[in-house]
């Protein structure tokens, strides 16, 4: 099996959880609920990072990560054509972009997972709350750290990457030649995530700087959300949307 095909399968198994997991929300009444978890969590990921949204450096590569990764945006299509990737990934993309489409997958199979888990506990929390308190309690209720370790770990390991390919202008140079045949796969989604992925961090040059600030800022949040006190975590939060 190659690199290449086993990406495929990798990225299949992830979408597969993903799909499920949206039968279920809809099935159970919970897309609302999940689409509210989605919203504060991107509304603090821009006041978490409204410095370097402002910065003209790193703006596009903030908001590609803040659109792709922890959007509230729907992905149905995209996560459609994903689906199809196993022989377009072999016949289109260079083996270098693979491990990227593999990274972007299971990060969305683990926000959609653990997003899936807060809008249950949302759902059962007292609509009165304030919003804040409501989220710092499902997302203790949530648990599991290690998947909100590995998120970040992902996150991460998709940065670098982007750092490293977009240093190899051919490699550039040859993903823009496979628009035509990536629409014509019906893959123009994943062709847009790459390149607007690759265009964002070349805009940036050393992603160094950026990404030390992703693992030190969600790091920070990762500590306070687990084990500070519900109403202190609460309050930080509260204080950190109206930054934004």
């Amino acid at each position: 099996m190659t690199t290449a095909t086993q990406a495929a399968e990798r990225i299949r198994t992830h979408l597969a959880r993903v799909t499920h997991l949206r039968e279920q929300a809809d099935a159970a009444g919970l897309a609302q609920a999940v689409h509210t978890v989605k919203q504060l969590q991107a509304h603090r990921f821009r006041a978490t990072y409204t410095d370097f949204l402002s910065d003209p450096r790193h703006a596009p590569a903030t908001r590609f990560f803040l659109e792709e990764l922890y959007g509230e945006h729907d992905f149905r299509e995209r996560d459609s054509q994903f689906g199809r990737i196993a022989g377009a990934l072999e016949r289109l993309f260079p083996e270098a972009v693979a491990q990227l489409a593999v990274d972007l997958a299971e990060t969305h199979a683990l926000t959609e997972t653990l997003d899936h888990r807060l809008a249950m506990h949302w759902l059962a929390e007292d609509s009165a709350s304030p919003p804040a308190l409501r989220y710092v309690n499902c997302w203790q209720l949530t648990g599991q750290r290690a998947e909100r370790e590995r998120q970040l770990v992902v996150v991460l390991h998709m940065g670098t990457e982007l750092q490293r390919l977009t240093r190899m202008t051919s490699l550039r140079m040859a993903l823009k030649m496979m628009r035509r045949p990536a629409q014509a796969a019906g893959l123009y989604a994943l062709q847009q995530f790459l390149e607007r992925g690759f265009d964002a961090f070349a805009t940036m040059g050393n992603a160094g700087r950026f990404l030390a600030a992703i693992e030190q800022r969600e790091r920070h949040w990762i500590n306070t959300l687990f084990t500070a006190d519900a109403a202190f975590a609460a309050h930080a939060l509260q204080s950190e949307l109206t930054r934004a």
